[in-house]
């Protein structure tokens, strides 16, 4: 459960990616329903259905905030899911790269703040990294401590 600033760009040639999915999405509140759902369907069909309800949480987490802060007009975010032979990688990214994300400390009061702070609890990384255009958000789960199957 670390904050991991290095470049996700950089392949692993000892871990090479097995799967990969990514969708677009318009940033309405439908597109997160739908990102979820399509990130739990993608991981058990993966073979690893004992991280769906991890994923869909992480995935419901940085969709809305993408939905939520990072809307620009006219754009679109992307959800991408990377499995390679250890991990597996969601990763959220937005137009908005003006003001990157970090965890807040909500009161108890607050009823928004805590995505990242949910995320934070259930990757084993997490990180932003700036694009040309915007921002994304990436969390892996690593699939040696888990179960295949539920």
């Amino acid at each position: 459960m670390t904050f991991a600033p290095q470049d996700p760009r950089i392949p692993d040639p000892s871990d090479p990616v097995v799967q990969e999915g990514r969708v677009d999405y318009v940033p309405t509140p439908i597109s997160v329903t739908r990102a979820r759902q399509h990130a739990t369907r993608l991981i058990t069909d993966w073979g690893h259905p004992a991280l769906a309800d991890d994923t869909a949480l992480i995935v419901s987490e940085l969709a809305t905030n993408a939905m939520r802060h990072g809307h620009v007009p006219g754009r679109l975010f992307r959800v991408q899911l990377t499995l390679t032979k250890t991990r597996l990688r969601i990763a959220v990214s937005d137009p908005r790269g003006e003001r990157l994300p970090r965890p807040r400390r909500p009161s108890p009061r607050d009823k928004h703040g805590r995505g990242l702070l949910i995320v934070r609890a259930l990757a084993d990384r997490w990180g932003v990294r700036e694009r040309t255009v915007g921002k994304e958000i990436w969390a892996e789960l690593d699939l040696d401590d888990r179960p295949t199957e539920p």
